[in-house]
Order: C-alpha cells, then sequence, then structure tokens
C-alpha cells in the first residue's frame, strides 16, 4: 500500500479519540527497546464503558463492532504515545478477552472485529499472532478488552 497510515484512517472515516487515561495503577503503553506494550483497553460506547456479555445479553456481530472501537482506541494510544503511527513497524500480538457465558464459543470471532481493522490500518504490518479468551468478566462490566503489542 502507498498510502500513509493517516490517509488511510481518512479513507476509512476513522477520526482517532483523544487517549484515555489508565483506570488504575497502571500507564496505557509502555516502551522497552524496539517493543511497545499497550495496556489492555476495555470497549467503550458514547464514553462508557460498553456493558454486556456474549451469548447472555450480546450477540457475535455486536462483539465484534465493540472489538473494532477498542481497535480505534489502540490506534489512538499508539498515536499519542509514539508521536506518529509511522514510527510502527508492525502489529505483533493482540489478545483480546472476551465477556461470555459458559455457553459462548465464539470469542474468536468477537476479536476479528479489532483484528480487520489493525489489517486495513496497517497493511502487511498489521498482519499479527492473536489470542482470544472468554472470560466470566471484565472490569467495569464491560464486554471486551483487548491489548497489543507492536514493534517500532
Amino acid at each position: 500500500m502507498s498510502t500513509t497510515i493517516a490517509e488511510r484512517l481518512k479513507n476509512l472515516g476513522i477520526d482517532l479519540p483523544p487517549p484515555g487515561p489508565p483506570a488504575a495503577a497502571y500507564i496505557m503503553a509502555a516502551t522497552t527497546g524496539n517493543t511497545v506494550f499497550l495496556s489492555g483497553h476495555i470497549a467503550k460506547q458514547d464514553g462508557k464503558p460498553w456493558v454486556g456479555k456474549l451469548g447472555k445479553d450480546m450477540d457475535t456481530e455486536t462483539g465484534k463492532a465493540a472489538a473494532r472501537s477498542i481497535a480505534i482506541d489502540l490506534i489512538a494510544t499508539l498515536q499519542n504515545h509514539l508521536g506518529s503511527l509511522d514510527k510502527v513497524k508492525r502489529i505483533v500480538k493482540v489478545m483480546g478477552l472476551v465477556n461470555s457465558s459458559l455457553e459462548y464459543t465464539e470469542q474468536h470471532l468477537v476479536i476479528n472485529g479489532c483484528s480487520e481493522l489493525l489489517f486495513e490500518v496497517f497493511g502487511d504490518a498489521g498482519k499479527h499472532a492473536r489470542s482470544a479468551f472468554g472470560v466470566s468478566q471484565i472490569p467495569l462490566g464491560a464486554c471486551v478488552e483487548i491489548e497489543l503489542i507492536a514493534e517500532i
């Protein structure tokens, strides 16, 4: 892709929000060497935690939309931390936690909402290793939480 990351975001109609503050005793991003670790970001809707449990009161497509919204927040945190998204050589790893009922088994499809957007924004550099887990609860009752590791 010959377009810049900023141009791809614009073409996708994405305006990066201001990065959110940590909700407890941690920082949102930490760099060691050429690796950036982003803390878990929870899904938000209208600035508040996007609350729900997949398989109980939320379906896979809604969860996928929540995961996509987290990808936007993760990108905003990267932008804020690095000063420029062009410093990202690749997205290395994504870990997704999905607030799930015991019967729910489509966590991987929910986290696709994040992964697919990272591919669109970063191109080949957005292709990453990934884990997706179902958990019984996420802070503040959020439906999805995702953390990210990037190479710079």
